[in-house]
């Protein structure tokens, strides 16, 4: 069976890709940059592209997997909140409306010349949120690390009202999706 490497700290992301596969965790920091003057889409595949490639290159013979997510709403692009004001800001914005959720993923293998990017978009609908709900929820500092400043997988779900798309996109990996481009780019499954 093929090794793969995911280049990601996101425990997230580990839990989901090992669900199906022994894999490798190596990932390198890069400076992310956000900027609203580009799409969700093209932001997100740039960001998974540079997290990748740097380990790609000293792993040429091994598939490399990384990924980014971010939250967009009204055209503004939700990294990871600084502190909890910053994560009570966001989730007042999200509060009673619909985000859209991008993942953008990576996956390599340069020795046969492969440097392929994708994406993944859902959308979620949260309910009208009053300032004592947006509190405890930011009590349970779940918030942390999380683009939006919210997890779905955990306490976070009591915010959502519905979701359209792949719930395992808004976790931070479509692990559907990223194991039919495997399929086609390698004829290797995640099964």
């Amino acid at each position: 069976m093929e090794k793969i490497i995911l280049a990601s700290n996101s425990p997230r992301r580990r839990e989901i890709l090992g669900n199906f596969i022994d894999f490798n965790v190596i990932s390198k920091e890069i400076q992310e940059i956000k900027d609203d003057s580009f799409s969700p889409w093209t932001t997100v595949t740039a960001l998974a592209f540079e997290k990748g490639i740097e380990v790609a290159k000293d792993y040429e013979d091994k598939i490399v997997l990384s990924a980014d997510t971010l939250v967009e709403l009204d055209g503004k692009l939700l990294g990871k909140p600084k502190n909890r004001e910053d994560a009570r800001v966001i989730i007042k914005s999200l509060s009673g409306k619909t985000h859209n959720v991008y993942t953008g993923y990576a996956i390599f293998k340069l020795s046969k010349k492969i440097k392929y990017v994708s994406y993944d978009k859902s959308s979620v609908k949260f309910y009208d949120l009053s300032d004592d709900e947006i509190e405890k929820y930011l009590d349970t500092d779940e918030y942390k690390d999380k683009a939006g400043a919210y997890g779905i997988q955990g306490k976070g779900a009591i915010l959502v009202e519905k979701i359209n798309g792949d719930y395992f996109n808004i976790v931070g990996f479509p692990v559907g999706k990223i194991n039919r481009d495997l399929i086609r780019l390698f004829n290797f499954s995640l099964w």
